[in-house]
């Protein structure tokens, strides 16, 4: 594989050097690259952490902010922020709100159960079918994700579990060979994985929560059993089960 520096050399080749360009347009178009993917890294960063954020419900459903107070949360300016509260607004996380800021959706226990009977429909058939054709010992090589996401749970961590929980399931439905069917089915997971509420306070509220994450997570032990069985019922009811809401 060229590197980056080879790669760009080649750019007037591609596209054609106009007259009178030399060495410093060269330079120039280097540093507007270099730029433009800085501020592509930043603005990815600021996503994956509001959503982090999202998900562990430190950003309280209802509540508005503003692009420049979580920039000086985030230590970024506030352009990247805005354009990472836009693709949370494309996705229904937040809502525009006209010079103020965005206001974090909130999501009612009927929203959680509509994407839960749409991932259900989309994944149970895609498992079972994977159950049935993928040999057994195939399984053992997703349990280091499921040991990963027990360990998530056990600290009670909602966003560290949420990322393990994920992965554990994208790496079941890859077995499908479908990446776009992973894509959807990652996209809705990580939209049902929004709390109705902000993160619990007290030590009652956080313990009910780290054993609700607890035995989320060991029904993914439980589901490699029943794929490594072959056991097609046991498989059905795991995952219908499991993408339930809690």
């Amino acid at each position: 594989m060229p590197r980056p520096r080879d790669a760009a050399a080649r750019v007037p080749e591609q596209t054609g050097r106009a007259a009178g360009a030399g060495p410093r347009a060269d330079a120039d178009a280097a540093g507007k690259g270099a730029v433009a993917v800085r501020r592509h890294l930043v603005r990815e960063q600021v996503l994956q952490a509001l959503r982090a954020a999202l998900a562990a419900g430190e950003l309280v459903p209802g509540e508005v902010y503003s692009a420049p107070a979580l920039a000086g949360r985030f230590g970024v300016s506030a352009t990247p922020v805005r354009e990472a509260m836009q693709q949370l607004a494309a996705d229904g996380a937040v809502d525009v709100v006209p010079n103020r800021g965005f206001r974090v959706a909130v999501r009612s226990p009927r929203e959680l159960a509509q994407l839960a009977e749409v991932r259900a429909l989309l994944e149970v058939p895609v498992v079972l079918e994977l159950a049935r054709t993928v040999p057994g010992e195939r399984w053992a090589a997703l349990r280091p994700l499921a040991d990963a996401a027990g360990s998530a749970a056990a600290t009670g961590d909602r966003a560290r579990y949420g990322e393990a929980d994920r992965a554990f399931h994208r790496a079941v439905l890859a077995l499908s060979g479908n990446d776009q069917l992973v894509a959807v089915a990652d996209d809705l997971h990580r939209r049902s994985q929004w709390p109705l509420r902000a993160a619990g306070v007290d030590g009652a509220a956080v313990a009910r929560e780290r054993a609700v994450l607890i035995a989320d997570a060991a029904e993914h032990g439980a589901l490699l059993d029943a794929l490594t069985a072959r056991d097609l019922a046991a498989v059905d009811l795991l995952v219908r089960g499991h993408l339930r809401p809690a």
